[in-house]
């Protein structure tokens, strides 16, 4: 489940994800060097981290590879709040997962659905899904 693709440095955009030391981050900012007289142009990244929120930092040049991880989302409802984890289950594949609470959703239900990232192991719930009336 867990796919990486390799791009320029060059075109990585604020906003997308990228692997930095092996965990999935979120870039924030792009900045760009111009070529010096004998070198190439450089990038500095600057990024948190998407299931631990540590800054991280990534310098190379423009045309060097980096990863870029394909991070899958996905619905899932929540099944029970047990403290500071939530079990949910994907409602596609009826999968169940535990997940760490986070600390800006603090009115999650059982019954309620959510919007969650997946990157192998790790999840993160993004938002809680607005009901659908019909």
């Amino acid at each position: 489940m867990s796919e990486i693709k390799f791009t320029h440095v060059g075109q990585l955009k604020e906003g997308g994800y990228v692997m930095i030391d092996g965990f999935v981050c979120q870039i924030k900012t792009v900045e760009k060097s111009k070529p010096g007289k004998h070198g190439a142009a450089k990038s500095r990244i600057t990024a948190s981290g998407l299931f631990d929120n540590q800054k991280r930092n990534l310098m190379a040049p423009v045309h060097a590879d980096a990863e870029v991880p394909i991070v899958d989302r996905g619905n899932a409802q929540v099944v029970a709040v047990m403290g500071g984890q939530i079990q949910i289950m994907d409602v596609a594949t009826y999968e169940t997962h535990n997940v760490p609470k986070p600390a800006e959703l603090k009115d999650l239900a059982s019954g309620d659905e959510v919007e969650y990232l997946r990157f192998g192991t790790n999840l993160k719930i993004l938002r809680k899904r607005s009901a659908t009336t019909a």
